[in-house]
């Protein structure tokens, strides 16, 4: 497993519960742009929505519910040849499982969580998304990680000199 992209600010800014992989439905430029790195989740979260439609027959259809990445950036693998009303930040559809959504639907709902993605990486030559749930950070707690992180730094240079 490599990473092609990873959310640093999603440890800083969130506390993480827990998390689950989710395979993203790509074009096939986006797939080349994002094996060579050019994909961006700062900012990027993700939604459960409803009602998407599935003809299963052509009589009828069933209703599910789908998880959405949002505000993902992908840049053009090669600009000149991207279709021209391509859009970096469209929503891409996550692949789940019924009961990983319904999971996520539930806890979500809880006042406070959100979903967010953590890092995309490829698994066995696919394209996959590490998400977690989320609850956003105090200030102060945030306030507190900054001072541990110059503690130690500070102990590893006397550590160093002496």
């Amino acid at each position: 497993m490599s990473d092609l992209s990873v959310n640093r600010r999603a440890h800083f800014d969130y506390e993480i519960l827990a998390t689950y992989e989710a395979g993203i439905e790509l074009l096939g430029f986006e797939v080349k742009a994002v094996k060579t790195g050019r994909m961006n989740l700062a900012g990027a979260f993700v939604v459960i929505r409803g009602e998407e439609a599935h003809p299963h027959t052509k009589t009828q259809k069933r209703f599910s519910v789908g998880a959405w990445l949002l505000n993902a950036a992908i840049a053009p693998y090669q600009p000149k040849n991207t279709p021209a009303d391509y859009e970096p930040t469209r929503s891409r559809r996550l692949l789940l499982h019924k009961s990983e959504i319904k999971e996520l639907l539930g806890q979500t709902s809880q006042k406070g969580l959100t979903i967010i993605p953590l890092k995309v990486y490829t698994k066995r030559n696919r394209v996959k998304v590490l998400i977690g749930i989320a609850r956003s950070k105090k200030k102060g707690d945030k306030r507190e990680v900054i001072k541990r992180r110059e503690a130690s730094r500070e102990i590893d240079r006397t550590l160093k000199r002496g």
